[in-house]
């Protein structure tokens, strides 16, 4: 049985949760999520508190089951407060500059790489290093994060590259290091 699934989701004041069939809609003060729910999954709005309730039992819808509190209850957070990722870039003349909706990284490669960020994610840059990405879509913020990360992963050597703020690089020894 999910432990996760059997938590109820307590709504603040200023979110309104509409449920039409398996269709959830959250709308707050900094913006608005829609999400279709699994039909074996129904979503149960009482008061304040939304609880997710199986409609059949087995192994997989309980993990459904968790999966979707999961979901709906970041949308509620998102809607709220929003979400947050910083990514350090760590490297010699490595930088980033935002102009709208496109991101311009210098990480090392003969030309600089251009990243468009969808309309839903706001970038801003802190510093030449760090490049700050807010959204009120949990699940999209992870994605574009990852997509950025990957022009330029972190080597275990120097620790050059693109890395979220807080993550640590397990650093190797180089040649030198080890005859020793």
């Amino acid at each position: 049985m999910s432990r996760i699934g059997k938590q109820p989701i307590t709504v603040p004041a200023g979110v309104k949760v509409d449920i039409s069939g398996q269709l959830i809609t959250v709308t707050g003060k900094k913006g608005k999520l829609v999400r279709t729910i699994q039909p074996e999954i129904e979503v149960v709005y009482e008061g304040n508190v939304i609880n997710i309730i199986n409609k059949t039992e087995g192994k997989t819808v309980n993990a459904f089951r968790g999966l979707t509190r999961s979901l709906v209850n970041n949308m509620v957070v998102g809607v709220e407060e929003g979400f947050k990722k910083v990514l350090v870039i760590e490297g010699v003349g490595y930088k980033a500059n935002v102009v709208g909706n496109n991101l311009t990284l210098n990480v090392g490669y003969s030309s600089p790489v251009e990243f468009t960020v969808p309309s839903a994610v706001t970038a801003s840059i802190e510093g030449n290093n760090k490049v700050v990405l807010e959204s009120i879509d949990k699940e999209l913020l992870g994605l574009i994060a990852a997509k950025i990360r990957q022009v330029r992963k972190p080597e275990p050597y120097k620790g050059k590259g693109i890395r979220y703020e807080g993550e640590h690089i397990v650093r190797k020894v180089g040649k030198s290091g080890s005859k020793k």
